[in-house]
């Protein structure tokens, strides 16, 4: 009964899915041979065209991406293998826990294989295909083994950790287990720049000059301190651009891609970095961890509700009451259950975009340096501008370029 409705759960978000693509679809076909007026003002007929090839592509990949996925999982649930390599992983150690972390390690290498082909194709062939794609196959595998390091060098520890502290704490492990991960996560906001991104991307401060004066006063007359403003080479993976500050305190810093730099004026770079200062000036920085962390604790106390029930890891072949696979298996059907609530977190993410714009359109003198910013990166990024509402609601943290302009219009006029 347990297997049958996970199946119905998964099988759900999958259809889900894949009506949520259709309707997208239909609906960027709909104005693919005339662009909306608010659209025209935003991007020339022939980016328009490249913007609706582009996005139907990649919702087409997506689909297959999404039944391939779900065709893997459930294979893998009803197959039996999971338990068997609990079984034989944690004949390594019956006495331990680092067998039951490295079981889901091993686990979540296992099902992340079967979905290297579409990755590669993704990166290689669609991305490609459209100018996107700066990579090289060899820089490509060693960002897969890097992640493969860093999985076993930081996830195993902590892991370890986790499921030790039922021997250790009782019945109560989940709240220190949540009181560590949270920490954790907190930890690696100022590590994460530190350490871990170096790995992968060279990051050098931002040079002498116009740019980085601008950047400077804008950060002192909006209190927004920041410890440096670095430069981060995205363009030897993609042509696609970003901009954003991590850490806290005295550790904050602002990261600029250097394909942003590239494609924006030096108004506009403030503009966007207004934008994210917003952000911070507004409070939305606490009230996401906040809320991160209310989820992340009711994610254990889930955890550790399943593990005590009798039926949930028997219910896949595992041993009753034993927390690693119910961790695992909890990892693998959540996001079953989650995808149906995602529109509430994209309108709380929606509603805060909008302040941190209104915040830049004051910061900035007005919403002409915000916009023309928005604008080129629509242009650059081929960003679909006419989505389903529905898809937009699922999927889209951020509102449309249409919707942005509009709000910033509209606060300009009263």
């Amino acid at each position: 009964m347990v297997f049958t409705v996970v199946v119905g759960l998964i099988v759900g978000k999958l259809l889900a899915e894949l009506v949520l693509a259709a309707l997208n679809r239909a609906e960027v076909r709909k104005h693919a041979a005339q662009a909306p007026a608010a659209v025209a003002a935003i991007m020339d007929a022939e980016t328009y065209k490249k913007s609706v090839e582009y996005t139907l592509a990649k919702n087409r990949f997506g689909s297959l991406s999404m039944i391939f996925d779900t065709g893997v999982l459930l294979a893998v649930l009803a197959g039996g293998i999971l338990p068997v390599m609990f079984g034989d992983v944690g004949a390594w150690s019956p006495e331990g826990k680092w067998d039951d972390a490295l079981f889901i390690l091993f686990a979540g290498v296992l099902l992340s294989i079967p979905g290297l082909p579409f990755d590669w194709w993704g990166q290689f062939r669609l991305e490609e295909r459209f100018g996107f794609n700066k990579s090289t196959p060899g820089l490509w595998i060693a960002d897969k083994f890097k992640g493969l390091a860093l999985v076993f060098v930081i996830g195993f520890p902590l892991l370890w950790a986790l499921l030790s502290l039922v021997n250790w704490a009782g019945a109560s492990w989940w709240i220190w287990g949540f009181g560590l991960m949270f920490g954790f996560q907190l930890l690696m906001l100022v590590l994460y720049p530190k350490v871990i991104l170096p790995l992968f991307n060279k990051l050098t401060p931002l040079p002498e000059g116009e740019l980085k004066t601008r950047l400077m006063s804008l950060s002192e007359r909006t209190g927004f301190k920041a410890s440096t403003i670095e430069v981060i080479d995205g363009s030897k993976r993609s042509g696609h651009s970003n901009a954003y500050f991590t850490g806290f305190g005295r550790f904050r810093r602002i990261v600029l891609f250097d394909t942003l730099i590239a494609q924006l004026t030096p108004e506009e770079l403030e503009a966007v970095l207004a934008h994210e200062v917003g952000h911070y000036r507004c409070g939305h920085i606490p009230k996401m961890i906040a809320m991160s962390a209310a989820t992340l604790l009711g994610s254990f106390a889930a955890i550790a509700w399943l593990a005590r029930s009798e039926w949930f890891n028997t219910a896949f072949g595992f041993p009753a009451y034993e927390l690693a696979p119910s961790f695992l298996l909890f990892g693998l059907l959540s996001g079953a259950v989650m995808f149906w609530f995602s529109p509430l977190g994209n309108i709380l993410s929606r509603k805060h975009e909008y302040e941190a714009d209104a915040f830049a359109r004051e910061a900035m003198g007005g919403a002409g340096p915000l916009v023309g910013a928005l604008r080129k990166l629509s242009q650059k990024n081929l960003s679909n501008l006419t989505p389903h509402p529905w898809f937009s609601g699922f999927y889209y943290s951020h509102p449309t370029l249409v919707e942005r302009e509009a709000a910033l219009t509209k606060a300009k006029a009263a």
